[in-house]
């Protein structure tokens, strides 16, 4: 007679969804299932009476779906022990008795994630076959992990090509100037950055893999949000103890997780230094996105932290926008003094100007301007008055209702009505020089410049208002090959970094990106004389950062270019962190046959860091078992065997021999490290 386990089992091969392709069932997904209390799993569980018995409960002739006590069954290592559980527990990867990554009794960190999870944001690196998931260390296993590391393969790059490096460049303080950019797991990066550029940094941005459920965060359990969220917060810690007292971090974000991210945001930066949540409009509804059910998905969103609200120095932003069609005024005598002003409307003059009959009405006007100009000569007039007011924005005024007048501009504003078409001057403020600044009354309302709505944005001269939290004004199409690169989806416009860096920094301050991408923040830093620190550990080869960053210096014109002037120039440092296990985490990840594990087995035996948990004298006896296991499992099994905290080379065994560190990455180590 069957046992309740081979029942169960048996039963539950009935639903495909519960079925893996090679016939084994998916215990992640049945107990996934439970927990949402899915109708054809509860139906299936209903249609066996030994199973209904034991996991329903009759309460009034009404049967309770005991889930808690399902999802413990399941859970159980005697529940469909697969291959690769089986082995681990018999060479004893365990914690008292428990596989550890289902081991409720060990705290889950999740602290170094990067280092088996890349956070592509590319279609290929969404659907590339990701064998290693949630591995965790518990906080008494991190012990070196984030201290200082070794960097390796320095080079300054600039427009005569890559030369070797005998310094730094530093300032009277003893500061770094050097523009950086460091390829590696980006939360060891940014723990060896403390060392020298703790609270100096003016500006973060960053644009983090966005969880989607696409992207390379591809969890099947409960742990979605909370593995995503723990893996923002470990970087968070570092990046808030590297920002300036006066600095703050824009973080980018689709719909997926910005509720969950504010609440940790909030955790590390204080709510009460929570700025804005700007949205970003991304997209047009049209073409696929018009297929999906509800509003559009258009929006991203981007987080807005200062380090201290206190004592952060905000900066107003402007923002294009069109003519504004209330500045229809003109002074037409100008250099009169202002009581002997005379107005006209635009309208009248942009007639006259031509060859439209001004007629004794308005209506008999447009009638007169609609005959020479057809159909669209409401269209035509607007962009005439438009490239007008532009051109003479001095002498464009609008009357518009003053905020908040005091009780003698009411008075005056009051006898302007009584005095029609007479300009009326009264002493306003007292400007920076301490001279007096006059302002206007007419017909009723105060006199507004339009010359104050003009501005230079992006090299034109144009009409703006105040930036406010919903940026719908920079374009998404066409970027594709700003800075001759490309990186679909996760590529963003220099414009988009020009407005943060603008209203966030000013010259020479350092602006960071470890998230880098293909490198469109330290671009848009350099065309713009600010310092920069871009981290990644992609080599998206022809499409990188690297080659970004030498387009830029060879003189791009493309993204905010022209606006900025760019012609070229500057420079950086390339550096990379030191690998160790590092090397052979690649190393298993590119294996594709079995025989090719046991070679790579045998070397690291021989030559990394193993964790205290493995015992080669206990594996080895098992070789034969650990064979029958698929390619992917003995791949996960050898990762596993490795020490994380030995990823790559710590600054205080630089000295050790057998790391083989040259003498001159040890005299530029000294250095990059020798700020006081």
């Amino acid at each position: 007679m069957k046992n309740i386990l081979e029942q169960l089992i048996e039963l539950l091969k009935n639903d495909s969804r519960l079925v893996a392709d090679d016939g084994s069932l998916l215990k992640n997904q049945t107990q996934e299932f439970a927990r949402k209390n899915d109708p054809e799993l509860i139906k299936l569980l209903l249609s066996d009476v030994s199973i209904k018995q034991h996991f329903f409960v009759e309460v009034e002739k009404t049967l309770i779906f005991d889930k808690e006590k399902f999802i413990r069954f399941v859970s159980n290592k005697q529940f469909l022990p697969d291959s690769f559980t089986a082995f681990t527990q018999r060479v004893g990867l365990m914690s008292d008795d428990k596989y550890f990554s289902s081991n409720n009794d060990v705290v889950l960190a999740w602290p170094y994630k990067d280092c088996i999870l890349e956070g592509g944001m590319t279609k290929e690196d969404q659907s590339r076959d990701e064998i290693f998931y949630n591995e965790v260390l518990a906080p008494d296993e991190i012990n070196r992990l984030l201290d200082a590391k070794v960097l390796t393969n320095f080079k300054k790059i600039d427009k005569k090509g890559e030369h070797q490096i005998r310094g730094f460049v530093r300032d009277e303080r003893g500061m770094m100037k050097e523009n950086l950019i460091i390829r590696g797991n980006n939360l060891l990066a940014l723990s060896t950055l403390k060392k020298e550029f703790s609270e100096k940094i003016k500006l973060i941005y960053i644009d983090p893999p966005y969880n989607t459920g696409d992207d390379s965060f591809r969890y099947n359990d409960r742990f979605n949000h909370s593995s995503w969220l723990v893996f923002m917060k470990n970087r968070f810690i570092l990046a808030r103890e590297l920002l300036s007292q006066d600095g703050a971090i824009f973080v980018q974000i689709d719909l997926h997780e910005v509720g969950y991210l504010q609440v940790i945001m909030d955790e590390i930066f204080g709510k009460e230094n929570f700025v804005q949540l700007i949205s970003v409009k991304t997209a047009s509804p049209a073409g696929f996105k018009t297929v999906n059910p509800g509003p559009i998905d258009v929006t991203e969103y981007i987080f807005f932290y200062t380090k201290d609200k206190s004592r952060y120095k905000f900066k107003r932003g402007y923002v294009s926008v069109d003519y504004d069609e209330n500045y229809n005024l003109v002074i037409t005598n100008p250099k009169e003094q202002p009581n002997n002003w005379k107005l006209d409307t635009l309208a009248n003059i942009v007639y006259r100007e031509n060859g439209i009959k001004v007629g004794t009405t308005a209506q008999e006007s447009a009638k007169n301007a609609k005959a020479k100009w057809g159909t669209y000569w409401k269209v035509i007039r607007r962009q005439i008055m438009s490239d007008y007011a532009l051109r003479n924005a001095e002498n464009v005024v609008s009357v518009r209702d003053p905020h908040k007048p005091t009780a003698t501009l009411k008075e005056l504003m009051e006898e302007s009505k009584i005095k029609k078409d007479k300009v009326l001057v009264y002493s306003k403020s007292i400007d920076e020089k301490g001279e007096e600044k006059s302002g206007y009354v007419y017909n009723g309302g105060a006199l507004a410049f339009y010359k104050n709505k003009i501005r230079n944005i992006s090299g034109i001269e144009t009409p703006t208002e105040l930036l406010t939290d919903l940026w719908s004004d920079i374009s998404w199409d066409g970027i594709a090959g700003e800075g001759g690169v490309k990186l679909k989806n996760g590529k963003k416009p220099e414009r988009l970094l020009q407005r943060i860096i603008e209203i966030t920094t000013e010259k020479n301050d350092i602006v960071l990106d470890y998230h880098l991408g293909s490198g469109t923040t330290c671009a848009v830093a350099l065309k713009m004389g600010r310092q920069f620190i871009g981290v990644e550990q992609l080599n998206y080869e022809e499409n990188d950062c690297v080659a970004r960053l030498k387009n830029v210096i060879d003189g791009d014109g493309t993204g905010i270019s022209g606006s900025v002037g760019w012609e070229g120039g500057g420079d950086f440092i390339y550096s990379e962190l030191a690998k160790l296990n590092e090397n052979w985490l690649e190393k298993i990840k590119k294996v594709k046959k079995a025989k090719e594990i046991s070679i790579i087995w045998n070397e690291i035996k021989k030559t990394s860091f193993l964790s205290y948990k493995v015992y080669a004298e206990i594996i080895d006896p098992n070789a034969k078992e650990f064979s029958e296991l698929s390619v992917a499992n003995q791949k996960k099994f050898l990762v596993e065997c490795l020490d994380k905290n030995q990823l790559y080379i710590n600054l205080t065994e630089i000295d050790d021999r057998e790391y083989g560190v040259s003498e001159d990455d040890k005299k530029l180590n000294k250095e990059f490290y020798s700020h006081k």
